[in-house]
């Protein structure tokens, strides 16, 4: 039964009015009967013992019942504590900014906040009842979560980061605690996990990292990432035993626009400088700003000394044009510095110093200009770049020109066909050797341009021929690899056929035996779509490259033409003889025509025409001169 304060007092207050009550009775029958003081005072000390035993009795009641009060008031206020434990932790657990999801023992989510709620997107009613892979990124595999459930069962919890998924299809990355909540046996009970949205931090760790790798004005790599970016490339390059360059950058004479413009108008400047860049070089290039008005310029991939050169002079090129800065027309050149890996530096560190030295004499010789830093390089690499500057030129202004080389059976020694060769009639140098100007232009890429046009006119002038009554079986034009890999080959050939009305039988496609393994497939490809146009095709500078047999038959060629590198030892070097032997044997096992190219001397021919080698090609037969300067009639006799 509980007991109240007021019983309590009401007990007490009781238990003391009986006590004065007992007192004062007692004491006024003693004084009313006893006459004798000393009878009077062993009354009186017997009525004390009697009442301080009732007085003992009283207090025990009194204090029974004041004790049964007290212990439910303690009682009382713990309830009322705990109550308020617990009332405080509910109004922590929901407005927490962190998300709480609480599952059973089998991973079953029992309840979660209102932060989970506003986190993830997903309404309380979803959740509850689901398992927590319901939020799988998908971004972690399932040594990750197996991770986790190890170290719940051995740690009873686990912590990090781990990428999750909202309702919306968001990734997002989270903090996440997880703990495991066990009963008084030890045996585990609930799972509780607690969680933050980490995003605005990570993006704010990414754009410190950005910042700190980046130049803030251009946006561009800083001499930090670009150093880094430099070591990593030559690392790859040493691998891969390839090439790459540096270009270090100069703006000339910058200094005058800042201190008569001001800084503003200079930092715009330099953003549109940034801007041009980057509009030159693509993938595969880095361009950054190293400070100041100087940028620099990473190429991957550079196997020639000219291409890097080539880069230079585009950048001197896109310098040219005037820049609108904020109502200013304004006008700067540069001056580049190149160097090499490996030729000029072995590491990023020499790599930038060489070409800051080649920029230093870049800027010496007059700026606007590029320098290599090594002098013969620079030398060489501008002429290349005035050559292919030249050729361009040359196509525009149609200086280059068709010249045929006859091309006789061995057998009869009949002339029967020719092979179109570019000569280039240069304006003030005159006639310039193919070996100077092909190898320009197939690293500049006009040589597929050149391809064009060969095969344009000699496709006009064999109908020329035709229409004349000269009796050849082909004109030979040769593919380089750059046109041989376009798909717009077929239709270049098809219009061309069209255009003149050359009957396709008399063309002949040579492609190098180099084009046609680089990309076999496609090469097949290529070859048969040439084919149903119904022109010829050959195999060009066969034993030059890595041949799959397996592949050449499979291709549809009608001719393999040996090199004139194994022409030239015959018939006295054992090796040529060898491979010659070989190559014409494989030839007439597989039903193709065989074309000796190079040959210089009779002894060459009468060897080649003893193995039965089909075609001969060659000084001896004929230079290669213009269509109408073809001697018909010279036949030389092999056998006299």
């Amino acid at each position: 039964m509980s007991v109240s304060y007021r019983d309590a007092l009401r007990a007490a207050l009781s238990y003391g009015l009986l006590s004065v009550f007992w007192l004062q009775i007692t004491d006024h029958l003693l004084n009313s009967y006893f006459d004798n003081s000393a009878q009077l005072a062993h009354w009186q000390l017997i009525n004390g013992y009697v009442w301080a035993f009732i007085t003992t009795i009283l207090i025990f009641l009194v204090l029974g019942r004041l004790s049964g009060f007290l212990g439910q008031g303690v009682n009382s206020k713990r309830q009322r504590q705990d109550q308020e434990r617990l009332r405080q932790a509910a109004v922590v657990f929901d407005c927490t900014r962190e998300g709480v999801l609480v599952s059973d023992r089998n991973g079953v989510i029992v309840h979660v906040n209102r932060a989970l709620v506003e986190i993830t997107g997903y309404p309380a009613q979803e959740v509850l009842g689901r398992r927590p892979n319901m939020f799988k990124s998908g971004r972690h595999g399932p040594q990750f979560y197996a991770a986790v459930f190890k170290s719940l069962q051995e740690n009873g919890d686990w912590h990090g980061e781990i990428w999750n998924r909202r309702k919306s299809g968001e990734i997002y990355p989270q903090w996440q605690t997880v703990r495991a909540i066990t009963d008084a046996e030890g045996q585990v009970t609930h799972y509780v996990a607690v969680f933050s949205d980490i995003s605005a931090i990570k993006k704010s760790q990414t754009e410190l990292t950005r910042l700190a790798h980046h130049d803030p004005l251009t946006d561009l790599p800083n001499r930090l990432l670009f150093t880094d970016r430099t070591e990593q490339t030559l690392a790859a390059a040493q691998r891969l035993k390839s090439g790459c360059a540096l270009l270090m950058i100069d703006l000339d004479h910058f200094k005058i626009i800042n201190d008569s413009l001001g800084h503003n108008v200079g930092d715009l400047l330099l953003k549109a400088v940034a801007d041009r860049l980057q509009s030159v070089f693509g993938k595969g290039f880095t361009v950054a700003r190293l400070g100041g008005d100087e940028f620099a310029v990473l190429v991957e991939s550079c196997p020639q000394v000219t291409q890097a050169a080539a880069l230079a002079q585009q950048v001197l090129e896109v310098m040219k044009g005037a820049f609108e800065i904020d109502r200013h027309q304004l006008f700067i050149s540069a001056s580049v510095g190149i160097s090499v890996f490996p030729n000029d530096a072995l590491n990023a560190e020499q790599l930038l110093r060489n070409a800051d030295s080649a920029l230093f004499k870049a800027k010496k010789a007059g700026r606007e200009g590029y320098a290599l830093y090594t002098e013969e390089l620079t030398a060489l690499a501008q002429y290349r770049i005035e050559v292919a500057s030249d050729l361009r030129r040359a196509l525009e202004q149609q200086e280059l020109r068709v010249y045929y080389q006859p091309v006789h059976d061995l057998q009869t020694s009949h002339l029967i066909g020719v092979e179109a060769l570019v000569r280039w009639q240069h304006p003030q140098r005159g006639l310039v050797s193919p070996g100077e100007f092909i190898p320009i232009a197939e690293r500049t890429g006009l040589i597929a341009e050149i391809d064009a046009w060969v095969l344009e006119q000699a496709c006009w002038q064999m109908c020329q021929w035709q229409s004349a009554g000269v009796a050849l079986s082909f004109v030979a034009v040769n593919i380089s690899s750059r046109l041989f890999a376009r798909p717009e080959l077929y239709t270049l050939v098809s219009t061309v056929l069209a255009d003149t009305g050359l009957d396709p039988a008399l063309l002949e496609l040579e492609v190098t035996e180099s084009a046609v393994m680089e990309d076999s497939q496609g090469a097949l490809e290529q070859m048969n779509r040439l084919r149903k146009l119904g022109l010829r095709l050959a195999i060009d500078d066969f034993g030059t490259g890595f041949s799959s047999l397996l592949r050449l038959k499979q291709l549809p060629v009608q001719k393999l033409k040996i090199d004139q590198g194994f022409v030239a030892g015959l018939p006295s070097d054992n090796d040529d003889v060898a491979i010659v032997r070989a190559v014409i044997a494989l030839s007439q096992s597989m039903g193709l025509q065989v074309h000796a190219e190079g040959i210089e001397q009779v002894g060459q021919a009468r060897f080649l025409l003893d193995l039965k080698c089909d075609l001969g090609q060659g000084y001896w037969f004929g230079r290669p001169m213009p269509a109408n300067e073809l001697d018909w009639q010279r036949a030389p006799a092999i056998r006299s």
